[in-house]
């Protein structure tokens, strides 16, 4: 009989048994001033804002000032841009305040993005240095009305002409499509219908005074309300070759990664969410249950099922945000954290609206505003459908 062999710990046992859930004690400090600003500046007027559908420049000129806005680039007192998650953080606390503000943010993270994975020196310094210095403001126009989930149907053509791009067609649903001093425009440049998407289309950086820009009626969503939603129509407005981003033909994989490297944002804003639809719930039934204190089993398990997901939700979202700055760009983690948390909170938010029963539906209070307000992230960024076609799709490749 052989002997057994002696037990022996492994380096990679030993590295193994250290493995850390914990974020780093700078983000712990980060996430603490961002709770204390969510908290300070914007859960008390949230309400309010959602009823006047008013653009928040104070919150956003205060975020600014404390580099919570406009976070991918450095701050004007010298500090670097923020990691990735860093910026999830933020937008984990700014979606349990508000996500109306929080869309008005994130779509300035989503629209520098191509410039900063595509752009040139001079567009950066043209386009993103004054955003450093104010609390300025950018769109992102890809989608139109026909062309949502399938960007490879968009109609928006941009001819060369000489040293020139003429722009022609109309954006749709452009959130700070009203408020930004620049637009990040997706267009068809080759005229061949046929054309793989991969070669079809170019993006372009487009001042908002250019000429032949015509903005829409400022839309009134179900939720969301305070950012600026509306169509933007470029009407032969002329763009010069040198704010063309990248190559001529490659913006299909620029818009591509882009959406990989913020998807983890918008998942953090739901994730924010849903943490805030659990607190409400449970704020609401230490104060409204019998005087016995009991709360039915049916509602417990409505409590236990959020605090689930939003711990699960929190940890893939931390986790695709941490893969980018380590370097590693994943279409499949940045799905599974954008699917995951935009079908848990507004499983929430039913739940939450339920568990408030009639005064969850009335105007005013928060739940009934978290409710509306959480539709949107099935859809945003990448319909929930089309994430589970990402997903699906890397797993048999």
């Amino acid at each position: 009989m052989l002997a057994r062999p002696a037990l022996t710990f492994s380096k990679s046992a030993t590295e193994a048994a250290s493995c850390s859930f914990d974020i780093s004690p700078a983000h712990k400090r980060l996430r603490e001033e961002i709770k204390q600003f969510a908290r300070d500046e914007i859960i008390p007027v949230a309400i309010e804002h959602d009823r006047s559908m008013e653009f928040p420049w104070k919150i956003l000129r205060n975020a600014h000032e404390r580099h919570f806005l406009n976070t991918s680039i450095p701050h004007r007192n010298g500090s670097a841009p923020r990691d990735k998650l860093a910026q999830a953080i933020i937008s984990e606390e700014i979606g349990y305040a508000c996500t109306g503000v929080g869309l008005a943010m994130f779509i300035n993270e989503l629209s520098m993005t191509p410039l900063l994975l595509a752009g040139d020196d001079h567009q950066k310094e043209a386009f993103l240095r004054p955003m450093v210095e104010e609390p300025l403001m950018a769109a992102y126009c890809v989608t139109e009305s026909s062309a949502g989930s399938d960007v490879a149907a968009i109609r928006t053509r941009a001819v060369r002409h000489g040293d020139e791009y003429i722009l022609n067609g109309t954006k749709a649903w452009i959130s700070n499509g009203g408020k930004a001093s620049w637009y990040f425009v997706l267009a068809r440049t080759d005229s061949d219908p046929s054309a793989p998407a991969g070669r079809a289309f170019s993006a372009f950086a487009v001042p908002a005074n250019t000429e032949g820009i015509v903005l829409g009626k400022k839309e009134h969503n179900m939720g969301q309300r305070c950012s600026d939603t509306r169509m933007i129509t470029f009407e032969d407005v002329r763009v010069r070759e040198e704010r063309r981003i990248g190559e001529e033909g490659d913006a299909f994989k620029i818009v591509m990664r882009t959406f990989d490297a913020t998807r983890p944002l918008v998942s953090s804003m739901a994730t924010g969410l849903l943490a805030r639809c659990l607190d409400e719930s449970i704020n609401f039934l230490r104060d409204h249950t019998q005087s016995n204190g009991v709360v039915d089993q049916i509602t417990q398990f409505k409590l236990a099922e959020m605090a689930m997901n939003a711990e699960l939700s929190r940890m893939m979202c931390y986790k695709s945000a941490a893969m980018i700055d380590n370097g590693s760009l994943s279409s499949y983690h940045s799905s599974l954290a954008k699917t995951f948390a935009a079908e848990k909170a507004n499983k929430a938010a039913a739940n939450a609206v339920e568990i408030f029963g009639h005064a969850g539906c009335s105007e005013g209070v928060c739940v009934e505003k978290l409710m509306r307000d959480a539709k949107i992230f099935q859809i945003y960024g990448g319909t929930t459908q089309i994430q589970k076609l990402i997903i699906s799709r890397l797993l048999l490749r």
